[in-house]
Protein backbone atom coordinates (compact mmCIF):
# COMPACT_ATOMS: atom_id res chain seq x y z
CA UNK A 1 0.00 0.00 0.00
CA UNK A 2 2.69 2.50 1.05
CA UNK A 3 4.86 1.42 -1.91
CA UNK A 4 1.99 1.99 -4.31
CA UNK A 5 1.40 5.42 -2.83
CA UNK A 6 5.05 6.41 -3.16
CA UNK A 7 5.30 5.14 -6.73
CA UNK A 8 2.11 6.84 -7.85
CA UNK A 9 3.13 10.24 -6.53
CA UNK A 10 6.82 10.26 -7.46
CA UNK A 11 8.06 10.13 -3.86
CA UNK A 12 10.03 13.38 -3.72
CA UNK A 13 6.87 15.26 -4.64
CA UNK A 14 4.82 13.41 -2.04
CA UNK A 15 6.31 15.54 0.70
CA UNK A 16 8.17 18.65 -0.33
CA UNK A 17 10.64 19.07 2.48
CA UNK A 18 10.40 22.82 2.75
CA UNK A 19 11.02 24.31 6.16
CA UNK A 20 8.43 26.79 7.31
CA UNK A 21 9.56 30.37 7.44
CA UNK A 22 6.08 31.52 8.46
CA UNK A 23 3.56 29.62 10.51
CA UNK A 24 -0.18 29.88 10.19
CA UNK A 25 -2.93 28.65 12.46
CA UNK A 26 -2.18 26.37 15.39
CA UNK A 27 -0.72 22.92 15.83
CA UNK A 28 1.36 20.89 18.20
CA UNK A 29 1.81 23.37 21.04
CA UNK A 30 4.96 21.92 22.54
CA UNK A 31 6.68 21.91 19.17
CA UNK A 32 5.58 25.50 18.48
CA UNK A 33 6.84 26.69 21.86
CA UNK A 34 10.15 24.90 21.38
CA UNK A 35 10.60 26.49 17.95
CA UNK A 36 9.51 29.93 19.14
CA UNK A 37 12.05 29.84 21.95
CA UNK A 38 14.91 28.35 19.92
CA UNK A 39 17.70 30.73 19.02
CA UNK A 40 17.80 29.07 15.58
CA UNK A 41 14.34 30.37 14.71
CA UNK A 42 15.58 33.87 14.16
CA UNK A 43 12.43 35.03 12.41
CA UNK A 44 10.70 35.24 15.78
CA UNK A 45 13.31 37.58 17.20
CA UNK A 46 13.28 35.94 20.62
CA UNK A 47 16.50 37.62 21.68
CA UNK A 48 14.75 40.91 21.09
CA UNK A 49 11.67 39.72 23.00
CA UNK A 50 13.83 39.01 26.01
CA UNK A 51 14.63 42.70 26.16
CA UNK A 52 18.42 42.47 26.27
CA UNK A 53 20.00 42.83 22.85
CA UNK A 54 23.24 43.97 24.48
CA UNK A 55 26.25 44.83 22.37
CA UNK A 56 28.91 42.20 21.77
CA UNK A 57 31.50 44.73 22.81
CA UNK A 58 32.78 44.89 26.36
CA UNK A 59 30.41 46.89 28.55
CA UNK A 60 31.70 50.32 29.43
CA UNK A 61 31.24 51.36 33.01
CA UNK A 62 31.54 54.90 34.30
CA UNK A 63 32.32 55.43 37.97
CA UNK A 64 33.61 58.58 39.68
CA UNK A 65 34.35 60.16 36.31
CA UNK A 66 36.61 57.29 35.21
CA UNK A 67 35.88 55.19 32.14
CA UNK A 68 37.15 51.64 32.19
CA UNK A 69 36.32 48.27 30.64
CA UNK A 70 35.05 45.59 32.97
CA UNK A 71 35.29 41.91 32.24
CA UNK A 72 32.94 41.36 35.15
CA UNK A 73 30.35 43.53 33.41
CA UNK A 74 30.77 41.48 30.24
CA UNK A 75 30.12 38.23 32.10
CA UNK A 76 27.15 39.78 33.88
CA UNK A 77 25.71 41.00 30.58
CA UNK A 78 26.06 37.56 29.01
CA UNK A 79 24.42 35.91 32.00
CA UNK A 80 21.58 38.41 31.89
CA UNK A 81 21.04 37.77 28.20
CA UNK A 82 20.95 34.02 28.81
CA UNK A 83 18.59 34.41 31.75
CA UNK A 84 16.35 36.77 29.80
CA UNK A 85 15.98 34.26 27.00
CA UNK A 86 14.48 31.85 29.52
CA UNK A 87 11.67 34.25 30.43
CA UNK A 88 9.90 34.12 27.04
CA UNK A 89 10.08 30.31 27.00
CA UNK A 90 8.26 30.06 30.33
CA UNK A 91 5.78 32.65 29.08
CA UNK A 92 5.11 31.05 25.70
CA UNK A 93 4.60 27.65 27.30
CA UNK A 94 1.51 29.18 28.90
CA UNK A 95 0.20 30.61 25.62
CA UNK A 96 -2.96 29.08 24.20
CA UNK A 97 -3.10 28.17 20.52
CA UNK A 98 -5.07 31.35 19.83
CA UNK A 99 -2.48 33.53 21.58
CA UNK A 100 0.34 31.92 19.61
CA UNK A 101 -1.62 32.55 16.41
CA UNK A 102 -1.94 36.23 17.38
CA UNK A 103 1.85 36.54 17.61
CA UNK A 104 2.29 34.79 14.25
CA UNK A 105 -0.25 37.11 12.61
CA UNK A 106 1.46 40.13 14.17
CA UNK A 107 4.70 39.12 12.45
CA UNK A 108 2.87 38.69 9.15
CA UNK A 109 1.42 42.20 9.54
CA UNK A 110 4.93 43.58 10.12
CA UNK A 111 6.14 41.90 6.92
CA UNK A 112 3.10 43.15 5.00
CA UNK A 113 3.90 46.75 5.96
CA UNK A 114 7.61 46.25 5.29
CA UNK A 115 8.63 46.90 8.90
CA UNK A 116 11.57 45.33 10.71
CA UNK A 117 9.81 45.28 14.07
CA UNK A 118 6.67 44.00 15.79
CA UNK A 119 5.04 46.78 17.78
CA UNK A 120 1.83 47.19 19.73
CA UNK A 121 0.01 48.05 16.49
CA UNK A 122 0.96 44.71 14.91
CA UNK A 123 -0.19 42.86 18.03
CA UNK A 124 -3.52 44.70 17.79
CA UNK A 125 -3.88 43.67 14.14
CA UNK A 126 -3.03 40.10 15.12
CA UNK A 127 -5.73 40.13 17.82
CA UNK A 128 -8.33 41.34 15.32
CA UNK A 129 -7.18 38.98 12.56
CA UNK A 130 -7.24 35.89 14.79
CA UNK A 131 -11.02 36.09 14.56
CA UNK A 132 -12.27 33.47 17.03
CA UNK A 133 -10.81 34.35 20.44
CA UNK A 134 -12.35 36.45 23.18
CA UNK A 135 -10.25 39.46 22.16
CA UNK A 136 -11.40 39.28 18.53
CA UNK A 137 -15.04 38.91 19.57
CA UNK A 138 -14.91 41.90 21.90
CA UNK A 139 -13.18 44.11 19.33
CA UNK A 140 -15.71 43.05 16.69
CA UNK A 141 -18.58 43.91 19.03
CA UNK A 142 -17.06 47.40 19.31
CA UNK A 143 -17.21 47.81 15.54
CA UNK A 144 -13.46 47.40 15.03
CA UNK A 145 -12.50 45.47 11.91
CA UNK A 146 -9.17 44.52 10.36
CA UNK A 147 -9.54 46.71 7.27
CA UNK A 148 -10.13 49.95 9.19
CA UNK A 149 -7.45 49.14 11.74
CA UNK A 150 -4.88 48.55 8.98
CA UNK A 151 -5.74 51.92 7.43
CA UNK A 152 -5.23 53.70 10.77
CA UNK A 153 -1.93 51.91 11.42
CA UNK A 154 -0.63 52.91 8.00
CA UNK A 155 -1.71 56.52 8.58
CA UNK A 156 0.24 56.69 11.83
CA UNK A 157 3.47 54.81 11.03
CA UNK A 158 3.38 54.53 7.24
CA UNK A 159 5.03 51.77 5.25
CA UNK A 160 8.56 50.53 5.72
CA UNK A 161 11.40 50.37 3.23
CA UNK A 162 10.12 47.09 1.84
CA UNK A 163 13.21 45.15 2.89
CA UNK A 164 12.38 43.00 5.91
CA UNK A 165 15.20 41.32 7.81
CA UNK A 166 15.03 37.64 8.66
CA UNK A 167 14.83 38.52 12.34
CA UNK A 168 11.88 40.70 13.33
CA UNK A 169 12.37 41.96 16.89
CA UNK A 170 9.68 43.17 19.27
CA UNK A 171 9.69 46.83 20.25
CA UNK A 172 10.10 47.66 23.96
CA UNK A 173 6.40 48.54 24.19
CA UNK A 174 5.42 45.23 22.57
CA UNK A 175 7.60 43.37 25.08
CA UNK A 176 5.90 45.31 27.84
CA UNK A 177 2.50 44.19 26.51
CA UNK A 178 3.59 40.55 26.77
CA UNK A 179 4.78 41.08 30.34
CA UNK A 180 1.53 42.81 31.28
CA UNK A 181 -0.52 40.00 29.71
CA UNK A 182 1.20 37.57 32.08
CA UNK A 183 0.35 39.84 35.02
CA UNK A 184 -3.29 40.07 33.87
CA UNK A 185 -3.54 36.28 33.68
CA UNK A 186 -2.16 35.95 37.22
CA UNK A 187 -4.60 38.55 38.56
CA UNK A 188 -7.50 36.63 37.03
CA UNK A 189 -6.23 33.37 38.55
CA UNK A 190 -5.51 31.79 35.16
CA UNK A 191 -2.59 29.46 34.51
CA UNK A 192 -2.61 30.22 30.78
CA UNK A 193 -2.26 33.28 28.55
CA UNK A 194 -4.99 33.69 25.95
CA UNK A 195 -5.85 36.37 23.42
CA UNK A 196 -7.97 38.05 26.10
CA UNK A 197 -4.91 38.53 28.32
CA UNK A 198 -2.92 39.95 25.41
CA UNK A 199 -5.69 42.49 24.79
CA UNK A 200 -5.82 43.40 28.48
CA UNK A 201 -2.04 43.86 28.46
CA UNK A 202 -2.33 46.04 25.35
CA UNK A 203 -4.96 48.24 27.00
CA UNK A 204 -2.94 48.47 30.20
CA UNK A 205 0.19 49.58 28.34
CA UNK A 206 -1.94 52.35 26.85
CA UNK A 207 0.73 54.56 25.25
CA UNK A 208 1.75 52.80 22.05
CA UNK A 209 0.53 53.12 18.49
CA UNK A 210 -2.21 50.55 19.22
CA UNK A 211 -3.74 52.90 21.80
CA UNK A 212 -3.84 55.70 19.21
CA UNK A 213 -5.43 53.36 16.65
CA UNK A 214 -8.19 52.39 19.10
CA UNK A 215 -8.75 56.06 19.94
CA UNK A 216 -9.00 57.00 16.25
CA UNK A 217 -11.53 54.20 15.72
CA UNK A 218 -13.69 55.60 18.52
CA UNK A 219 -13.15 52.74 20.96
CA UNK A 220 -13.14 53.35 24.70
CA UNK A 221 -10.33 51.32 26.38
CA UNK A 222 -12.25 51.17 29.66
CA UNK A 223 -15.32 49.78 27.92
CA UNK A 224 -13.21 47.21 26.04
CA UNK A 225 -11.64 46.05 29.30
CA UNK A 226 -15.06 45.72 30.94
CA UNK A 227 -16.37 43.62 28.04
CA UNK A 228 -13.29 41.36 28.10
CA UNK A 229 -13.64 40.73 31.85
CA UNK A 230 -17.36 40.03 31.42
CA UNK A 231 -16.77 37.53 28.62
CA UNK A 232 -13.93 35.85 30.53
CA UNK A 233 -16.30 35.42 33.47
CA UNK A 234 -18.98 33.87 31.26
CA UNK A 235 -16.51 31.42 29.77
CA UNK A 236 -15.34 30.21 33.19
CA UNK A 237 -18.73 29.59 34.77
CA UNK A 238 -18.32 25.84 34.29
CA UNK A 239 -15.50 25.49 36.76
CA UNK A 240 -12.44 23.27 36.97
CA UNK A 241 -9.35 22.71 34.88
CA UNK A 242 -10.91 19.92 32.85
CA UNK A 243 -14.53 21.00 32.55
CA UNK A 244 -14.44 24.75 33.15
CA UNK A 245 -10.83 25.53 32.46
CA UNK A 246 -8.93 27.06 35.30
CA UNK A 247 -11.12 28.53 38.02
CA UNK A 248 -10.89 27.82 41.70
CA UNK A 249 -14.41 27.41 43.18
CA UNK A 250 -15.32 23.85 42.25
CA UNK A 251 -19.07 23.71 41.55
CA UNK A 252 -19.07 20.44 39.60
CA UNK A 253 -16.38 18.15 41.03
CA UNK A 254 -17.80 14.91 39.59
CA UNK A 255 -18.18 16.28 36.08
CA UNK A 256 -14.71 17.80 36.33
CA UNK A 257 -13.19 14.48 37.34
CA UNK A 258 -14.85 12.31 34.70
CA UNK A 259 -15.47 14.75 31.85
CA UNK A 260 -13.59 16.92 29.35
CA UNK A 261 -14.95 20.26 28.16
CA UNK A 262 -14.84 20.19 24.34
CA UNK A 263 -16.21 23.73 24.11
CA UNK A 264 -13.33 25.06 26.20
CA UNK A 265 -10.83 23.19 24.02
CA UNK A 266 -12.51 24.69 20.95
CA UNK A 267 -12.23 28.21 22.39
CA UNK A 268 -8.51 27.63 22.98
CA UNK A 269 -8.03 26.31 19.43
CA UNK A 270 -6.95 22.86 20.62
CA UNK A 271 -9.36 20.90 18.41
CA UNK A 272 -8.65 20.03 14.79
CA UNK A 273 -10.92 21.75 12.25
CA UNK A 274 -13.95 19.68 11.22
CA UNK A 275 -14.39 19.52 7.44
CA UNK A 276 -17.11 17.88 5.37
CA UNK A 277 -19.57 16.98 8.15
CA UNK A 278 -21.81 20.03 8.00
CA UNK A 279 -25.07 18.11 7.22
CA UNK A 280 -24.57 15.85 10.25
CA UNK A 281 -23.69 18.78 12.52
CA UNK A 282 -26.80 20.63 11.29
CA UNK A 283 -28.96 17.58 12.00
CA UNK A 284 -27.52 17.20 15.51
CA UNK A 285 -28.19 20.89 16.14
CA UNK A 286 -31.82 20.54 14.95
CA UNK A 287 -32.40 17.67 17.38
CA UNK A 288 -30.76 19.47 20.31
CA UNK A 289 -33.02 22.54 20.00
CA UNK A 290 -36.21 20.44 20.28
CA UNK A 291 -38.24 20.65 23.48
CA UNK A 292 -38.55 16.86 23.74
CA UNK A 293 -36.75 13.91 22.15
CA UNK A 294 -33.69 16.09 21.90
CA UNK A 295 -30.91 13.51 22.32
CA UNK A 296 -29.14 12.63 19.04
CA UNK A 297 -27.31 9.33 18.63
CA UNK A 298 -24.54 9.22 16.00
CA UNK A 299 -24.48 5.86 14.23
CA UNK A 300 -21.63 4.86 11.94
CA UNK A 301 -18.76 2.47 11.41
CA UNK A 302 -15.56 2.90 13.45
CA UNK A 303 -13.32 5.64 12.08
CA UNK A 304 -15.91 7.55 10.01
CA UNK A 305 -15.73 10.63 12.28
CA UNK A 306 -18.52 10.43 14.87
CA UNK A 307 -16.44 12.11 17.57
CA UNK A 308 -15.42 14.81 15.09
CA UNK A 309 -19.10 15.79 14.77
CA UNK A 310 -19.29 16.43 18.52
CA UNK A 311 -16.09 18.48 18.25
CA UNK A 312 -17.57 20.39 15.30
CA UNK A 313 -20.63 21.23 17.40
CA UNK A 314 -18.37 22.44 20.22
CA UNK A 315 -16.52 24.68 17.76
CA UNK A 316 -19.79 26.15 16.50
CA UNK A 317 -20.93 26.88 20.04
CA UNK A 318 -17.56 28.50 20.81
CA UNK A 319 -17.95 30.70 17.71
CA UNK A 320 -21.58 31.57 18.51
CA UNK A 321 -22.78 29.92 15.29
CA UNK A 322 -25.73 28.03 16.83
CA UNK A 323 -29.41 28.74 17.60
CA UNK A 324 -30.13 30.73 20.75
CA UNK A 325 -31.56 27.63 22.48
CA UNK A 326 -28.13 26.01 22.83
CA UNK A 327 -26.01 29.16 22.72
CA UNK A 328 -23.44 29.23 25.53
CA UNK A 329 -23.82 25.55 26.37
CA UNK A 330 -20.83 23.32 27.11
CA UNK A 331 -20.24 20.04 25.29
CA UNK A 332 -18.69 17.69 27.86
CA UNK A 333 -17.41 14.28 26.79
CA UNK A 334 -17.88 11.67 29.53
CA UNK A 335 -15.24 8.99 30.12
CA UNK A 336 -17.35 5.92 31.00
CA UNK A 337 -14.29 3.77 31.71
CA UNK A 338 -13.03 6.28 34.27
CA UNK A 339 -16.51 6.59 35.76
CA UNK A 340 -16.78 2.83 36.37
CA UNK A 341 -13.15 2.35 37.46
CA UNK A 342 -12.64 1.60 41.15
CA UNK A 343 -16.32 0.99 41.98
CA UNK A 344 -15.83 -2.44 43.53
CA UNK A 345 -18.53 -2.09 46.20
CA UNK A 346 -22.23 -2.12 45.48
CA UNK A 347 -23.74 1.35 45.25
CA UNK A 348 -20.51 3.24 44.53
CA UNK A 349 -21.17 3.53 40.80
CA UNK A 350 -24.79 4.59 41.29
CA UNK A 351 -23.65 7.28 43.73
CA UNK A 352 -21.12 8.67 41.23
CA UNK A 353 -23.62 8.73 38.39
CA UNK A 354 -26.35 10.32 40.50
CA UNK A 355 -23.95 13.06 41.62
CA UNK A 356 -23.04 13.67 38.00
CA UNK A 357 -26.68 13.96 36.90
CA UNK A 358 -27.43 16.32 39.80
CA UNK A 359 -24.56 18.59 38.80
CA UNK A 360 -25.82 18.65 35.21
CA UNK A 361 -29.37 19.50 36.34
CA UNK A 362 -28.15 22.38 38.49
CA UNK A 363 -25.97 23.78 35.70
CA UNK A 364 -28.63 23.57 32.96
CA UNK A 365 -25.98 24.32 30.32
CA UNK A 366 -24.34 20.93 29.76
CA UNK A 367 -24.64 18.75 26.67
CA UNK A 368 -23.15 15.38 27.54
CA UNK A 369 -21.31 13.45 24.82
CA UNK A 370 -20.95 9.71 25.44
CA UNK A 371 -18.82 7.80 22.96
CA UNK A 372 -19.69 4.09 22.72
CA UNK A 373 -23.06 4.90 24.28
CA UNK A 374 -24.08 1.23 24.18
CA UNK A 375 -21.69 0.65 27.11
CA UNK A 376 -24.29 2.36 29.34
CA UNK A 377 -26.19 -0.92 29.29
CA UNK A 378 -24.70 -3.12 31.96
CA UNK A 379 -22.18 -0.52 33.14
CA UNK A 380 -21.78 -0.74 36.92
CA UNK A 381 -24.43 -3.47 37.26
CA UNK A 382 -22.47 -5.73 39.60
CA UNK A 383 -24.26 -7.99 42.09
CA UNK A 384 -27.72 -6.82 41.15
CA UNK A 385 -26.97 -3.08 41.14
CA UNK A 386 -28.72 -0.78 38.66
CA UNK A 387 -26.76 -0.13 35.46
CA UNK A 388 -26.00 3.31 34.01
CA UNK A 389 -28.72 3.15 31.35
CA UNK A 390 -31.51 2.68 33.90
CA UNK A 391 -30.13 5.48 36.09
CA UNK A 392 -30.06 7.94 33.17
CA UNK A 393 -33.41 6.99 31.60
CA UNK A 394 -35.59 9.08 33.97
CA UNK A 395 -33.42 12.18 33.54
CA UNK A 396 -33.45 11.77 29.75
CA UNK A 397 -37.22 11.25 29.74
CA UNK A 398 -37.88 14.40 31.81
CA UNK A 399 -35.50 16.50 29.70
CA UNK A 400 -33.23 17.18 32.68
CA UNK A 401 -30.26 15.76 30.81
CA UNK A 402 -29.24 16.34 27.20
CA UNK A 403 -26.99 13.73 25.70
CA UNK A 404 -25.27 13.01 22.38
CA UNK A 405 -24.47 9.33 21.95
CA UNK A 406 -22.16 7.65 19.46
CA UNK A 407 -22.04 3.99 18.53
CA UNK A 408 -21.79 1.59 15.59
CA UNK A 409 -24.80 0.23 13.73
CA UNK A 410 -24.18 -3.31 15.02
CA UNK A 411 -23.95 -2.18 18.64
CA UNK A 412 -27.03 0.01 18.24
CA UNK A 413 -29.08 -2.93 16.99
CA UNK A 414 -27.63 -5.31 19.56
CA UNK A 415 -28.09 -3.15 22.66
CA UNK A 416 -30.16 0.00 22.20
CA UNK A 417 -32.86 -1.26 19.82
CA UNK A 418 -33.56 -4.15 22.20
CA UNK A 419 -34.33 -1.67 24.98
CA UNK A 420 -37.42 0.25 23.73
CA UNK A 421 -37.37 2.66 26.67
CA UNK A 422 -33.78 3.67 25.91
CA UNK A 423 -34.32 3.72 22.14
CA UNK A 424 -37.15 6.27 22.53
CA UNK A 425 -34.77 8.67 24.26
CA UNK A 426 -32.37 8.86 21.30
CA UNK A 427 -32.87 10.14 17.76
CA UNK A 428 -30.55 8.30 15.34
CA UNK A 429 -28.26 10.31 13.05
CA UNK A 430 -26.47 8.20 10.47
CA UNK A 431 -22.85 9.10 9.80
CA UNK A 432 -21.79 7.69 6.41
CA UNK A 433 -18.24 7.08 5.29
CA UNK A 434 -16.81 10.16 3.55
CA UNK A 435 -16.35 9.94 -0.22
CA UNK A 436 -12.97 10.34 -1.92
CA UNK A 437 -13.70 14.00 -2.67
CA UNK A 438 -14.82 14.64 0.90
CA UNK A 439 -11.70 12.90 2.20
CA UNK A 440 -9.51 15.18 0.06
CA UNK A 441 -11.34 18.19 1.53
CA UNK A 442 -10.74 16.82 5.04
CA UNK A 443 -7.03 16.35 4.35
CA UNK A 444 -6.81 19.89 2.97
CA UNK A 445 -8.47 21.16 6.12
CA UNK A 446 -5.96 19.31 8.30
CA UNK A 447 -2.95 20.02 6.06
CA UNK A 448 -1.86 23.04 8.12
CA UNK A 449 -1.77 21.03 11.37
CA UNK A 450 0.26 18.20 9.83
CA UNK A 451 2.69 20.60 8.15
CA UNK A 452 3.25 22.49 11.37
CA UNK A 453 3.74 19.28 13.36
CA UNK A 454 6.22 17.71 10.92
CA UNK A 455 7.77 21.01 9.73
CA UNK A 456 7.27 19.88 6.13
CA UNK A 457 4.88 20.73 3.30
CA UNK A 458 2.37 18.43 1.61
CA UNK A 459 1.73 18.88 -2.10
CA UNK A 460 -1.82 18.76 -3.45
CA UNK A 461 -0.87 15.68 -5.48
CA UNK A 462 0.22 13.86 -2.31
CA UNK A 463 -3.11 14.45 -0.55
CA UNK A 464 -5.11 13.38 -3.61
CA UNK A 465 -3.03 10.22 -4.00
CA UNK A 466 -3.36 9.38 -0.29
CA UNK A 467 -7.16 9.59 -0.51
CA UNK A 468 -7.57 7.76 -3.81
CA UNK A 469 -5.17 4.93 -2.98
CA UNK A 470 -6.61 4.44 0.50
CA UNK A 471 -10.05 3.88 -1.00
CA UNK A 472 -8.58 1.69 -3.74
CA UNK A 473 -6.63 -0.67 -1.48
CA UNK A 474 -8.60 -0.58 1.77
CA UNK A 475 -12.00 -2.22 1.51
CA UNK A 476 -13.34 -1.11 4.90
CA UNK A 477 -15.36 1.87 6.03
CA UNK A 478 -12.22 3.27 7.65
CA UNK A 479 -10.44 4.15 4.40
CA UNK A 480 -11.12 7.85 4.95
CA UNK A 481 -9.64 7.67 8.44
CA UNK A 482 -6.73 5.45 7.39
CA UNK A 483 -5.51 7.84 4.71
CA UNK A 484 -4.52 10.31 7.46
CA UNK A 485 -2.25 7.61 8.86
CA UNK A 486 -0.83 7.06 5.38
CA UNK A 487 0.27 10.66 4.89
CA UNK A 488 1.82 10.69 8.36
CA UNK A 489 3.59 7.34 7.83
CA UNK A 490 5.13 8.51 4.56
CA UNK A 491 7.03 11.16 6.52
CA UNK A 492 9.00 8.66 8.60
CA UNK A 493 11.71 8.02 6.01
CA UNK A 494 12.53 11.67 5.15
CA UNK A 495 12.48 12.65 8.84
CA UNK A 496 14.84 9.80 9.79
Amino acid sequence: MARALVQSTNYPSLVACERHSQFKGSGNKKRIVKMMCSSQVTSLGMRSLSGLRGSNAVDTMVRSGHVFHSRVATVTSVRRRKASRMVPKAMFERFTEKAIKVIMLAQEEARRLGHNFVGTEQILLGLIGEGTGIAAKVLKSMGINLKDARVEVEKIIGRGSGFVAVEIPFTPRAKRVLELSLEEARQLGHNYIGSEHLLLGLLREGEGVAARVLENLGADPGNIRTQVIRMVGENTEVVGTTVGGGSSGNKMPTLEEYGTNLTKLAEEGKLDPVVGRQPQIERVTQILVRRTKNNPCLIGEPGVGKTAIAEGLAQRIANGDVPETIEGKKVITLDMGLLVAGTKYRGEFEERLKKLTEEIKQSDEIILFIDEVHTLIGAGAAEGAIDAANILKPALARGELQCIGATTLDEYRKHIEKDPALERRFQPVKVPEPTVDETIQILNGLRERYELHHKLRYTDEALIAAAELSFQYISSARAGCFCKSVIASCLIKPLI
